[in-house]
């Protein structure tokens, strides 16, 4: 047994190291390349984070003033071509809105305004507030128009309202404008190579909504195109608010103000005739009680057969004040800049356009022009004579 132990201390590597003092070195020399390899990754992950300061910022990128023009030329040309799709769904509503009016008015307000008995209505209400009437005033033509207004709101524009509203088609116009100008506002950067940043920088300093009272919300290029939805941008309902109120419009068609002419121009062409036609009802209506009754039902039937035979003149009356009247408030409802249905439109368009107007248009500078540079289309007598040849005597060389 003693001898077998010598053999092992004693078995010797090639070079003449005992095995056992070989192979502990060698595993001592992996475990110190194990322990340093250990202490370089432990110091990488102990490194400290670069400073925010020193976090590198992203490369600016230069644009020249002139490519800046020629993006200001195109956001203009965006708005001009947003502005006219949305006029063309605006004219075809209110086309559309028209039609229904005059339908309507075809099938209620004149068969309910020439009938007999309205006549009548009309007649008694004539001789009341002609007797209410205080010495020296005549309210009787404007009380009328009143009424009339009052019916024909009822009867026609309100009806048509519930199928097209006005209101509605101004609030739809906008938002197509908006929707529009944004989807080309997208191609612009990227077709001139402007970073997104710099083009976003560019049109929040472009005003879209700008309304004459000071306190009121303003907006930004910018803001109307990312606001999602446009009704929650509080520039927007200021501004559609504002139109309403110009319009003195209550959502159910135009205003009162604008049929009030056709009641006025109506009544007073018929408040004659309705006195005269109409004389035994509004003899009945002032003296009342039985004798009056007697009254109204003697005419009645007489009064009944004489007015169909004049209904047609009647209504063709009422169509000739009608129908101006009408056309002239179509007119205004899809024109006027201020309160018709591209008024929303309109103010952003103008707001936009108006300060592209400002970047777009450049100074004209002229240099001067060199001594002895002819201007275009003048000639130089030196290119065409000799330096020694003397121009034509005019006479005056010896004076």
């Amino acid at each position: 047994m003693g001898s077998m132990n010598d053999s092992v201390r004693t078995c010797a590597t090639a070079d003449g190291r005992p095995l056992s003092e070989s192979f502990y070195g060698t595993a001592i020399l992996m475990l110190r390349a194990l322990l340093v390899a250990l202490l370089v990754a432990l110091a990488g992950c102990a490194t400290p984070e670069r400073p925010p300061d020193q976090v590198p910022l992203p490369v600016h990128v230069p644009v020249p003033e002139s490519t800046w023009w020629q993006v200001d030329s195109d956001i203009g040309d965006a708005s001009l071509a947003a502005k006219e799709s949305a006029r063309d769904y605006a004219r075809v509503a209110m086309d559309n809105w028209m039609s229904l009016v005059q339908k309507r008015t075809e099938a209620d307000f004149i068969p309910w305004f020439t009938g007999y008995w309205t006549q009548q209505w009309l007649a008694i209400k004539v001789a009341w507030y002609k007797l209410s009437a205080e010495e020296g005033t005549d309210p009787t033509v404007m009380r009328l128009a009143a009424y009339l207004q009052e019916q024909y709101h009822d009867r026609v524009l309100e009806p048509v309202a519930r199928e097209i509203d006005p209101d509605v088609v101004r609030e739809q116009a906008t938002k197509l404008y908006v929707q529009l100008l944004g989807e080309q506002l997208q191609a612009i950067p990227l077709h001139y190579g402007v970073p997104s940043d710099q083009f976003d920088r560019r049109i929040k300093n472009i005003p879209a909504i700008a309304l004459a009272h000071q306190s009121a919300p303003s907006a930004s290029l910018y803001q109307i195109v990312h606001a999602d939805p446009i009704t929650r941008l509080p520039a927007y309902e200021a501004l559609i608010a504002q139109i309403r109120k110009d319009a003195g419009s209550t959502g159910a068609g135009p205003s009162d103000a604008r049929i009030s002419p056709v009641a006025k121009q109506a009544s007073e062409k018929l408040v004659a005739r309705l006195i005269t036609s109409g004389g035994a009802s509004a003899a009945a209506a002032v003296v009342g009680g039985i004798p009056g009754a007697m009254i109204s039902l003697g005419a009645a039937g007489l009064g009944a057969i004489e007015h169909e035979s004049e209904r047609p003149k009647l209504e063709a009356l009422l169509r000739e004040n009608l129908d101006p009247v009408l056309e002239d408030m179509w007119l205004d409802l899809v024109e006027d800049p201020a309160t018709g249905v591209m008024a929303g439109v309109d103010h952003l368009s103008r707001q936009i356009e108006g300060s592209l107007d400002k970047t777009v248009t450049q100074p004209v500078t002229f240099e001067p022009v060199p001594q002895g540079i002819p201007l275009p289309g003048e000639q130089s007598f030196k290119d065409e004579k000799g330096d020694d040849e003397a121009l034509p005597d005019d006479g005056y060389a010896d004076e």
